[in-house]
């Protein structure tokens, strides 16, 4: 992604040095000149989320300390996003703790992708910039014929009826229950999809259980081809296999998160953001307006 990014905006690579000790301790050296510079951390704070969150606050920390002039973190995915409000008794808010770490590591501004929850802005005393993976996908589906869109739970219906306008489709949504985290039950659609082509829009992939049932419930009412979009490709623990097995023509994500090897598989469409982070770091470091991106 770093890599990317440098290579939209005609930059090299900084120069660091990460390590880390015997006992697992993460070490961290910059080996350039940095005082006084505008300097962005691109650091998605995806799996392994712990390990790479330590990591950003330790880099934040050696920039600060180096007199960095400003500190922007790159969060293409933002970890712990989930965890956004007390939904239980004795549980922690983790994505405003988050939040409170990066401020206290010196962070001056973050710009992210995509957030979970939209109200993780306002656990941020410093600018966040919040940018759409939607003009990325939408510029690849807009190749296929989608005649529905379908969010797959109440939360996504704005994101679903945003894709439905752009692509001139109906919009469908699934009333489900979540009995417990990562399982889901879907109980009925309200929408049309029999022999549509259909588009399935949400902001993560994780487990997939929810896609799966999604997908199975779509076919059962009889829709015809089924694509599925997000933009962060979590795909933890057995989500590739469902992803093979399951009567999907193709799974389109970002790489938000970077996919191993095994990760790979054909039905797995990843498209690029690196344009769109590279445009809004420009206009960051130019103090130019980067709400034409918010789109």
């Amino acid at each position: 992604m770093a890599e990317e990014i440098c290579a939209e905006l005609g930059r090299p690579l900084g120069e660091a040095k990460l390590t880390r000790f015997s006992d697992g301790e993460i070490h961290y050296q910059i080996l350039e000149n940095v005082r006084g510079a505008d300097v962005f951390i691109i650091q998605p704070t995806s799996h392994p989320v712990n390990d790479n969150l330590v990591e950003l606050l330790i880099m934040i920390d050696a920039f600060k300390r180096a007199s960095a002039g400003r500190i922007t973190a790159v969060l293409s995915y933002y970890g712990y996003a989930r965890q956004d409000r007390k939904d239980k008794p004795r549980v922690p808010i983790s994505s405003k703790l988050v939040a409170d770490l990066i401020e206290a590591a010196g962070a001056s501004r973050v710009l992210t992708v995509d957030l979970h929850a939209g109200q993780i802005q306002g656990f941020f005393n410093i600018p966040v910039d919040h940018l759409f993976a939607a003009p990325v996908l939408l510029e690849y589906v807009s190749k296929l014929k989608i005649e529905t869109v379908v969010s797959p739970d109440a939360g996504g219906v704005e994101r679903a009826r945003a894709f439905a306008k752009r692509l001139g489709a109906s919009l469908a949504i699934l009333d489900k229950r979540r009995r417990e985290a990562n399982v889901a039950e879907v109980l009925h659609i309200i929408g049309e999809v029999g022999g549509r082509d259909i588009l399935i829009v949400d902001d993560m992939f994780d487990t997939c259980g929810t896609l799966l049932k999604t997908i199975e419930a779509l076919k059962i009412e009889g829709a015809g081809k089924v694509y599925a979009s997000a933009t962060h490709p979590v795909l933890s623990g057995s989500a590739v296999d469902f992803i093979r097995q399951v009567e999907v023509e193709e799974v389109i994500v970002t790489n938000t998160i970077a996919l191993d090897g095994a990760k790979c598989i054909p039905k797995i469409r990843v498209l690029s953001v690196a344009p769109l982070l590279g445009e809004a770091i420009r206009s960051i470091h130019e103090e130019t307006s980067v709400s034409k991106l918010f789109v």
